[in-house]
């Protein structure tokens, strides 16, 4: 009876104790769940201050610059807000900008600009031909500025990739060679290049882990670039992938080529120096050539000319 009456005992505390832990956990729970509550009610407050903190300038410009692209998209063709949305993909995709954006900084930096003409014309005091002539300059100069800016931009961008293509396809290779996946492999390029390419590699890897197929994903990645190098490495790895092809063996024959598509460009480059020489020698070399050579003789021949009359 006395062991019976002591197992009894512990049972009750047993049951007592699992009793308050389930009020405390519930307890616990309850309060969460108010100080979430709470946090909901104050968020609006803490919105607007978020809000307020942001500079003036760019809570007038930001939206500004959205209704302008909303107008200006109306008066321009499609093709060319295409062609901004390309790039703008090619320049990397900052955070907030595409085609529409950059439309709104052309007409912006356009009016700007025949504003300013304006003004310098009449500080000038150019006639009415050359002030009109130089408005149509400030015009053209500040519509195609921005998208200057942007080529350059983009250029230089696909430009690294092109040269880091090239290496990083041969450790690829050599990743792939020794054992490792493809996704193992591509996230190991990934982070030993950096730079543009290894951000396009790792976007393709998040885009696989967010349940997007490989063949996808790399011709999303296709899309991305302008190198027609990228273009023909995505389309080989994805009829790899499509027809069951050994993925070294691809890796080795691209790694080739690419190096052989480097070579040859590098060589390409090296002939069109003469060509690019050409403008400075005979702008700016043999002009100062023919002053130190000749100057001397004409002066000579100068003054036996001035003697021989005397």
């Amino acid at each position: 009876m006395l062991l019976i009456g002591s197992v009894l005992a512990f049972a009750a505390v047993a049951v007592v104790l699992i009793a308050v832990g389930d009020f405390v956990l519930e307890r616990n729970e309850i309060f969460k769940s108010l100080r979430s509550v709470r946090q909901i009610e104050i968020m609006p407050t803490d919105l607007r201050r978020r809000e307020l903190a942001t500079p003036f300038t760019r809570r007038l410009l930001v939206p500004a610059l959205r209704g302008l692209g909303s107008f200006g998209r109306k008066f321009t063709l499609p093709s060319v807000t295409e062609r901004l949305n390309k790039e703008v993909i090619y320049a990397g995709s900052p955070v907030g900008w595409d085609g529409e954006r950059v439309l709104a900084i052309k007409f912006a930096t356009t009016a700007a600009a025949a504003i300013g003409m304006i003004f310098v014309a009449k500080a000038i005091h150019f006639h009415a031909f050359r002030g009109l002539f130089l408005i149509l300059f400030g015009v053209y100069l500040g519509w195609y500025f921005p998208e200057w800016v942007l080529r350059s931009r983009s250029g230089k961008r696909q430009g690294t990739m092109r040269r880091s293509l090239p290496d990083a396809l041969d450790l690829l290779s050599i990743t792939v060679e020794a054992g490792l996946g493809f996704d193992a492999a591509l996230a190991r390029v990934a982070r030993q290049e950096g730079g543009p390419l290894g951000e396009e590699l790792h976007r393709v890897l998040q885009e696989m882990q967010l349940g997007k197929s490989r063949a996808d994903a790399l011709r999303d990645l296709g899309d991305r670039t302008s190198i027609p190098e990228f273009k023909s490495f995505v389309l080989a790895m994805i009829q790899a992938d499509i027809f069951g092809i050994s993925i070294a063996k691809v890796l080795h024959v691209q790694a080739a080529e690419m190096r052989t598509k480097r070579r040859q460009r590098a060589e390409e480059q090296a002939q069109k120096v003469p060509v690019k020489i050409v403008f400075p020698l005979l702008t700016c070399i043999f002009p100062s050539l023919f002053v130190v050579l000749l100057g001397p003789a004409m002066i000579s021949i100068y003054n036996a000319f001035k003697h021989a009359k005397k």
